[in-house]
């Protein structure tokens, strides 16, 4: 009998099939069996023969059910390997991406074409969602995807807002939001974040107008980029959320501010500075005065002029 044994073994790793021959994904519907699911692994390619795999699984599979959902079974893959794949529910993760400063209408276009979503839903209240990678399963509700994004946010705020220093200006976790997201839409480096905040922070103490471009941007686009130049019209606009119209933080979010610009918002540097303005290179240079700030505005423009810009 011992003799038998390996005979038996060589043949039934034969009659396994080998191993899938390239990357290949595949659905395991709810209720499948093992033996439809070893059906559904030969149509797609990931075995070469469905009994085979049946007779792997029964001799040294363990009990354990399998579980439904899609698989990606990557090329080698050995019978055992995509057994345990099954029985452990190691599903295909999809990801959508919310990047710092995308608006809610685009989160909203971006869970509309993420593929094999499924159902509808609405646009998410601005500012509600914290920007991450978010990982789902095919047939995933797009309602879900939502609730997890905006739960984030709940949570990441409650605890930056519980972190929060002495020296922000912001009396809510909403205005944090709100004044997080022009921060956001002013800059992309982080290492000046903090700096754009405390500027902003400093003229909400004295009264001063945040005179923030993106604030005029997003009644328009709703927070997509304009494409062309602000419209003197625009400017003039006093709609709630043109801080060139009035003082103060505008309505509400113009966009859905990352971590890092919350907390900066939360924590700004201690600075003097009250005015900033493009250096030409991706950053800003500050100033305290309005004179130093004029003659940084004219370097700014010698800089485009020189672009051909202007």
């Amino acid at each position: 009998m011992k003799r038998l044994l390996p005979l038996l073994l060589a043949l039934l790793l034969a009659a396994c099939g080998g191993q899938a021959g390239e990357d290949v994904s595949v659905v395991i519907q709810p209720g499948s069996s093992l033996r439809s699911a070893a059906t559904a692994l030969e149509e797609a390619g990931a075995v070469e023969s469905a009994s085979g795999f049946l007779n792997y699984a029964r001799v040294f599979g363990s009990d354990e059910p399998i579980k439904p959902g899609e698989y990606a079974i990557k090329k080698g893959m050995s019978e055992g390997e995509i057994l345990s794949l099954l029985q452990e529910g190691k599903t295909l993760q999809r990801f959508v991406t919310v990047t710092p400063g995308m608006p809610s209408i685009m989160v909203y276009e971006r869970l509309k074409a993420a593929p094999f979503l499924t159902g509808d839903v609405e646009v998410p209240a601005e500012g509600s969602v914290l920007p991450d990678s978010y990982a789902y399963t095919r047939g995933e509700k797009r309602s879900a995807v939502l609730e997890r994004m905006q739960l984030a946010m709940t949570r990441t705020l409650a605890k930056l807002w519980a972190e929060r220093s002495a020296a922000t200006v912001v009396n809510s976790p909403q205005d944090a939001i709100i004044l997080a997201g022009i921060v956001e839409k002013e800059t992309g480096k982080a290492s000046e974040r903090r700096t754009v905040a405390g500027v902003y922070s400093n003229r909400l103490k004295t009264g001063m107008r945040l005179q923030a471009d993106p604030t005029v941007i997003y009644p328009v686009t709703k927070g997509k980029p304009l494409g062309r130049r602000i419209l003197r019209s625009e400017l003039q606009a006093d709609n709630g959320y043109n801080t060139y119209a009035r003082a103060g933080l505008p309505a509400g979010p113009i966009t859905n501010p990352g971590k890092e610009a919350i907390a900066a918002v939360l924590n700004p540097a201690p600075t003097r500075y009250v005015y900033f303005v493009a250096d030409g290179t991706g950053g800003h240079v500050f100033a305290e005065t309005l004179a130093e700030h004029n003659a940084n505005v004219e370097k700014w423009y010698a800089i485009r002029k020189s672009r051909g810009e202007m």
